[in-house]
């Protein structure tokens, strides 16, 4: 089984990810960290915009579905049977999943709760004020360059939404909702 993860920033895909791990022992792969090896071998910063700027230019080199691919292979190598790949960002990602089989679920939650969350973690790509967080939010849901994101495409896209926000609990009831809608 091969689940996608799409979503907000913030909206909780992290968490789906660790409970899948946990509970359902899935193998994880992450756009996020196959795009943060390319920025850390070449050096360059590790904001926001670099990120998506990065995962760009892999897509426009190696083809707009280049990192699910690259997680999709990875995953056969291991020869894991259950296999949560986290952020798809692109439509050609989409196809490249659903052509193989995967599932696309999209986890989404209100901005300011999100915006919470997100100054909650602090990572190097958080350290943004509310306001350059829907800034780039708006950009990544239909970015005009055509190897960009295009969030609000893909989560249209999605077999499942899960809307998150509430608390970690009744999240992960969502997520077993989720997983016995698979089995049906």
């Amino acid at each position: 089984m091969i689940i996608g993860i799409t979503g907000t920033d913030g909206a909780g895909k992290g968490t789906v990810v660790d409970y899948l791990v946990t509970h359902h022992g899935f193998g994880h792969y992450s756009s996020r960290d196959f795009i943060m090896e390319e920025i850390n071998r070449l050096n360059l910063p590790t904001d926001r915009n670099q990120l998506r700027l990065t995962a760009n230019d892999l897509r426009e080199q190696f083809g707009n579905d280049v990192i699910v691919r690259k997680a999709f292979e990875k995953a056969t190598t291991e020869q894991k049977d259950a296999v949560v790949i986290e952020s798809i960002r692109a439509m050609a990602e989409v196809e490249y999943l659903k052509l193989h089989g995967g599932i696309l679920l999209a986890v989404d939650a209100d901005p300011v709760v999100r915006y919470a969350r997100v100054q909650g973690r602090r990572s190097e790509t958080d350290k943004v004020t509310y306001d350059e967080f829907l800034a780039h939010e708006a950009l990544e849901n239909n970015d005009p360059n055509p190897h960009g994101m295009q969030k609000a495409k893909v989560m249209a896209a999605a077999d499942y939404i899960i809307k998150n926000s509430a608390d970690k609990k009744t999240l992960a009831r969502e997520v077993e909702k989720f997983i016995q809608s698979l089995a049906q």
